[in-house]
């Protein structure tokens, strides 16, 4: 069994999720969607696998990371603890890219992937909120811990958090 491009092409088009395929070399197929409104993420068949990786990148804010920076060195370790325990539980891949200076988290990238023999229509959007879920849970930590800035007014999705923008 292979993993078909249109089966899951029009699961995304059907659901109105699509936003456009991306060229990529490593992949057989890449796809940029739009899930849930405004948040951006991909899903890709990388060449030669046998599953699709669900992805959602996410730049921590400025805003976030000014009030993450006043906070003391305990409350930034304590923090990352809370991220890394809070997300495992989505049981989901998490990478957390922090400035190893000032122990500040930058940005993460929660992924989950689906083998060719567990791929449908109901497992590929239980992933997509399982993805979705963690990067939530991770922007609320950082709202409990740190605080919570004003919300930016952009009409339009941005693609700031896709994973290969």
């Amino acid at each position: 069994m292979t993993i078909n491009e249109e089966i899951v092409k029009n699961w995304i088009v059907d659901e109105g999720i699509f936003r456009e395929k991306k060229l990529d070399d490593n992949a057989d197929f890449h796809y940029i969607i739009e899930f849930p409104k405004d948040n951006i993420m991909d899903v890709v068949k990388p060449r030669g696998k046998d599953f699709i990786v669900m992805a959602c990148a996410t730049q921590v804010s400025p805003q976030h990371l000014e009030l993450m920076n006043k906070s003391s060195p305990k409350e930034r370790s304590d923090f990352l603890l809370d991220v890394n325990m809070s997300i495992n539980q989505f049981l989901v891949d998490c990478q957390l890219a922090v400035d190893q200076n000032s122990n500040l988290l930058q940005q993460y990238v929660i992924t989950y992937q689906i083998f060719e023999d567990g791929l449908s229509k109901n497992s590929l959007f239980d992933g997509l909120k399982r993805v979705f879920k963690s990067k939530i849970q991770c922007v609320w930590l950082i709202e409990r811990t740190f605080g919570t800035v004003g919300t930016p007014t952009a009409n339009e999705p941005s693609n700031e958090n896709s994973m290969f923008i």
